[in-house]
């Protein structure tokens, strides 16, 4: 892909929020915040509030591993962060317990493929959930559309022999309808992301988003940016970043990479909106910043890797 002075600009703007924000979260993580409790066990009642931030790191960190468009510094980060991540979650342990023990949860599932996607695996489950993708049960969790793509997703990267219908399954969701676009709102917006991206598999593979919803997306994705830069939605825009990314080809995001730079502090904390970030206490500041954190990451590294055709060929 050729690139004019313009698009270059844009593409080191977009790795440098990037790389400021991995080593920000590798940074916060190395001082132990984000960590799994010691006494975390398998009976987890808010697995969001105890595991899952340990799943985004290792999202990002696969991704830009996947990817191979970061620099060498951002590369180490990225394997530190997803090597930290695996040993806290007991080499994956942790992940088997809770699998075996509660068969209908998706989430071990779910966290497991993003370290499969960074090249670790965990044998004995490995044969656990081919054991389970046999049951019925298993696939008839009710759930919503958005999350059921996900779960897809997970159990085509970890690489089970199980053939969705992702035609039915992106027609279930919002996306899949293509509403009327002035309609959407912030959670449904979410929602229209992770459909993107599970359909995807983060920017692996575009093709998997049918045609009709792409066209939809690259006519209406320039607004919705607009609408969420305006009001300062800093983790949303980041996140429309990543669709744009996904796309085959790509919508256009104006200003949205500067403006978002102009939002990251010097230290690489992107704040997650528009209102004053509260320094008082560090461990609360993380927490409220660190998904963001997680969303530029991977926003920069699939925009580098898109304009550089990197990532998508090794899907194919």
């Amino acid at each position: 892909m050729t690139t004019t002075a313009t698009d270059t600009a844009t593409l080191a703007t977009a790795h440098t929020v990037a790389a400021a924000s991995l080593a920000w979260l590798h940074g916060q993580h190395r001082q132990g915040r984000g960590a799994l409790p010691a006494d975390t066990g398998i009976e987890l009642n808010d697995p969001d509030g105890a595991y899952k931030p340990l799943g985004e790191y290792a999202l990002a960190a696969s991704l830009v591993l996947r990817e191979r468009v970061s620099g060498a510094a951002e590369t180490r980060l990225a394997a530190d962060l997803l090597a930290e991540a695996w040993r806290q979650l007991r080499h994956g342990d942790l992940l088997f317990d809770r699998q075996l023990r509660h068969l209908l949860l998706t989430d071990p599932l779910e966290t497991y493929s993003h370290f499969v996607r960074g090249g670790y695996r965990h044998p004995p489950l490995d044969e656990l959930l081919v054991e389970l993708s046999r049951l019925r049960a298993p696939h008839a969790v009710e759930m919503y559309p958005n999350r059921r793509l996900a779960v897809a997703n997970a159990r085509r990267v970890v690489g089970l022999d199980h053939r969705p219908d992702w035609t039915a399954l992106c027609a279930a969701t919002w996306l899949g309808a293509r509403p009327e676009p002035w309609a959407i709102d912030w959670t449904t917006a979410y929602d229209l992301t992770h459909t993107v991206f599970h359909l995807t598999d983060w920017g692996a593979r575009p093709d998997g988003l049918p045609g009709p919803l792409a066209a939809y997306l690259r006519d209406w994705l320039p607004v919705w940016l607009d609408v969420w830069l305006e009001v300062g939605q800093w983790d949303l825009v980041g996140e429309l970043l990543i669709v744009d990314a996904c796309l085959a080809e790509p919508a256009g995001t104006g200003d949205a990479w500067p403006r978002l730079a102009g939002a990251q502090r010097p230290d690489g904390l992107l704040p997650r909106d528009a209102e004053p970030v509260d320094d008082g206490d560090p461990d609360t500041t993380f927490k409220n910043h660190e998904h963001t954190a997680v969303v530029a990451a991977v926003a920069g590294t699939l925009t580098l890797a898109r304009a550089l055709g990197a990532g998508r060929a090794a899907a194919a």
